[in-house]
């Protein structure tokens, strides 16, 4: 068996990593094993494409910035990217993340409708469903169901647009280009994604649920050495754009005891620099984003809690990550934010609720109080417990439910 993923980015982020994964586990089973990535650094490994250039990219994003064209440029880099797979023979082409300014989605869907390869596409936002926007929960749009128009998020979402509004013809275009493919099968991370889909421009197809999965052993928990005084929360994010929800952290650390410190990973300088000049470190520290999952994995051990205030998001790894390092979560009920979690692991608050945010975080560390005073490792947020619930979500895991699929589809 032959497969092709194709994705924005390799081993970086969240679905880069996912991808990596995905690759790494194909070729332990001594399948052929291959990817395309539109950015980034170019891989010596002979299995790994580079689709495009700088140049490439950089008109493609102009094309967006000016006439809201994510998709709709790369016409030579995709015609390569098309030559490559077909030298291939790919048996399964896994799409992941088509936006990022790396595809043309015309031509690609044009050579996947003809072709008989079977495909799975893994929607990892709501990009492919409406004329714009990657997330549109946040406004409380539902236009996506219909027929996109008059976008009151082009300037604001991603991927971000400065003088013109396409979203309609944009909609139009991918309902067309998307539809009609023979053998597709979307594959959502969460529960909330699935019910979307089935409403969307994508529901002629079977959506199957399978859960983001990490690397288990790089982040592993320890015993917390806390002194049951005073406690750390946590927040990170790859982006900290406004659906992210940082300006919470603000909220917390005016709300929050004096005995609790914040730390907030991923932001820009720019970000950072407000921080430093808002808040002192030893109530809120504000740090840029790491590149290592060492360093990343050594934060959550560090955080009593992980706080993901996220305004709508799909099924995010943070959270499942923050449990593989022992560490319990408090997240908005948003999205598919909640799914990884269960009553022993963390606590989910209604949106946007600061006071319900502070309260969930402050009863969670009083919960971890009472547990090192009773050296009690089985209650409610202890560490193995959260460790248990992330084992749930391993990559492993992820990468045999793909397996399965792969070989579905193949005999089909």
């Amino acid at each position: 068996m032959r497969i092709i993923q194709i994705n924005t980015v390799y081993d970086k982020g969240s679905v880069g990593r996912i991808t990596a994964g995905l690759y790494d586990g194909i070729e332990k089973k001594g399948y052929h094993s291959f990817v395309a990535y539109g950015r980034g650094k170019r891989s010596p490994n002979s299995n790994h494409y580079k689709s495009g250039n700088l140049l490439d990219f950089s008109l493609h994003v102009l094309k967006n910035l000016f006439l809201d064209g994510s998709g709709f440029a790369s016409k030579r880099t995709t015609k390569n990217l098309i030559k490559w797979i077909e030298e291939r023979n790919p048996d399964i082409i896994h799409l992941h993340n088509l936006h990022g300014f790396y595809l043309n989605l015309e031509l690609l869907f044009e050579f996947l409708k003809k072709s008989d390869i079977a495909i799975v596409w893994t929607l990892h936002d709501c990009w492919p469903l409406t004329g714009h926007c990657a997330f549109f929960d946040y406004v409380q749009c539902e236009k996506w169901k219909e027929g996109c128009s008059r976008c009151v998020q082009y300037r604001s979402a991603y991927p971000y647009a400065l003088w013109k509004d396409n979203s309609e013809k944009n909609y139009i275009n991918k309902k067309q280009i998307f539809t009609g493919v023979r053998n597709l099968t979307i594959v959502t991370p969460s529960r909330w994604l699935k019910e979307l889909v089935e409403h969307s421009i994508l529901k002629e197809y079977p959506v199957k649920v399978i859960a983001n999965g990490i690397d288990l052993s790089s982040f592993s928990s320890k015993i917390k050495s806390g002194d049951g005084k005073s406690f750390t929360i946590l927040g990170v994010a790859n982006v900290w754009e406004k659906r992210k929800g940082l300006e919470f952290f603000d909220l917390l650390a005016e709300s929050l005891p004096e005995n609790y410190r914040i730390i907030v990973l991923g932001l820009s300088k720019k970000q950072q620099k407000k921080y430093q000049n808002k808040f002192p470190s030893n109530r809120l520290l504000p740090l840029t984003r790491t590149e290592s999952v060492d360093e990343l994995a050594s934060f959550y051990r560090q955080a009593d809690v992980f706080v993901n205030p996220t305004l709508e998001d799909n099924f995010p790894t943070t959270n499942i990550e923050a449990l593989a390092c022992g560490t319990p979560v408090v997240t908005f009920r948003t999205g598919g934010s909640g799914e990884a979690l269960n009553q022993m692991t963390g606590l989910i608050v209604k949106k946007g609720d600061i006071v319900k945010l502070t309260e969930a975080i402050i009863k969670v560390c009083n919960s971890i109080k009472d547990n090192q005073a009773r050296e009690d490792k089985t209650k409610r947020f202890s560490v193995p417990i959260c460790r248990d619930r992330a084992s749930l979500f391993g990559q492993e895991k992820m990468f045999e439910e793909y397996l399965t699929l792969y070989k579905e589809l193949q005999c089909n």
